[in-house]
């Protein structure tokens, strides 16, 4: 499968990579994509181009790898990116400010086209050296939430200047992620191990309901909600574990899963074919998470490019996790994990997956795209 894989060398470490969502009725498969830099003298954000997938090469092999379109300079790392709709992108940023960039597809520029100066902050927002980093965003358009290291929530609206809501002491330590479970509930994850869901219509500033990874407070790095179960949760986390969670039961994740070797930096189920799911890490790996029924007759995939396939029993994984993510047929009570980059040494940063397509960042300051994830 790797002969799918077109890399493109861009002299920055690469901290997040988005695919530009499709339109709703669009069937060719994803064709631009945003990254974020992080850990530059000068941090960029750029829009690709896949590039031309059309030209094979003697050897059958395909030649083209992503072109930049156009890029433009961000005050500080990247710590998240969503696109917002087709042309507007939100940045978040570790000097405590948010951004949204339009991409002006007539002529390819980004120009900066509205901005939260210090959103996030530790002492009072005046301070020259008061911002504290923007860890986590996320768009229901025109609706934007994002998280920060300062334990604050904030609420805002595409186009409109203040803030509509903050939630100033959401947490007392950092916020690391958030996700929308729905159009009114978020729900976000912290350094000492917590889940926590939040009503936007209520006005108090607690959460509804609080989880957390028993014993040691694993810091969790990111999150994301299975698209079609809203129920269904997927952490990740600074011991490299995978951890599913039911919020309609247990306060305690339904499934752990032993996965990477150093902090899970993103975790994503598939947007349109939830069966499948993707985790990178800081340890140079990015593992496919596949729990589709046709496993069992996918024995020729079982060993390339480093694959290993896990068998669980149904004893080690929670009854309710294959009810739930893995369905109620009793022959599936196994998963198959591959890691799409065997020798990989860098940490793995971030991906996104769209249609077919997987689009990949990595501190080797490369960006990576797998056009055929399901080959």
């Amino acid at each position: 499968a790797m002969e799918d894989v077109c890399a493109r060398f861009v002299s920055q470490k690469i901290s997040k990579t988005r695919w530009r969502p499709l339109p709703a009725a669009a069937l060719q498969p994803p064709d631009l994509f945003a990254t974020g830099s992080w850990d530059n003298e000068d941090n960029r954000i750029s829009i690709w181009s896949v590039g031309d997938f059309g030209n094979v090469g003697l050897n059958g092999e395909f030649q083209s790898e992503p072109q930049l379109l156009c890029d433009i300079r961000h005050n500080g790392d990247v710590m998240d990116m969503q696109f917002l709709d087709q042309e507007r992108i939100v940045v978040a940023s570790s000097t405590g400010t948010v951004t949204i960039f339009r991409h002006h597809q007539n002529n390819q520029t980004l120009s900066a086209n509205q901005r939260w100066e210090k959103a996030h902050y530790h002492v009072d927002q005046e301070t020259s050296c008061g911002g504290a980093a923007c860890t986590g965003v996320i768009c229901n358009n025109p609706e934007i939430v994002t998280v920060g290291e300062d334990g604050r929530i904030n609420l805002f609206r595409a186009d409109q200047k203040d803030a509509v809501r903050t939630i100033h002491n959401a947490d007392s330590s950092t916020l690391h992620a958030v996700t929308f479970l729905r159009t009114t509930e978020i729900l976000t994850v912290n350094s000492i191990g917590q889940l926590k869901i939040w009503d936007l219509r209520q006005q108090r500033n607690e959460p509804s309901q609080i989880f957390s990874l028993t014993g040691d407070r694993v810091p969790l790095h990111c999150v994301d909600r299975h698209p079609n179960q809203q129920h269904i949760v997927a952490t990740g986390g600074q011991d490299g574990m995978l951890s599913i969670w039911d919020i309609r039961q247990d306060t305690m994740p339904v499934s752990l899963l032993n996965a990477h070797e150093a902090e899970m930096w993103e975790v994503h189920f598939h947007p349109s074919n939830p069966d499948h799911l993707f985790t990178c890490s800081e340890d140079g790996s990015l593992w496919h998470w596949d729990t589709s029924t046709d496993v069992a007759e996918k024995p020729s995939f079982l060993h390339q490019g480093g694959r290993t396939t896990t068998h669980f029993s149904h004893s080690t994984i929670n009854q309710s996790v294959i009810s739930a993510w893995i369905s109620n047929d009793p022959t599936k009570d196994h998963m198959e994990i591959t890691n799409l980059i065997p020798n990989q040494t860098l940490s793995v940063n971030t991906l996104d997956v769209l249609g077919p397509c997987l689009v990949y960042g990595t501190d080797a300051e490369a960006i990576y795209v797998n056009r055929q994830i399901f080959a």
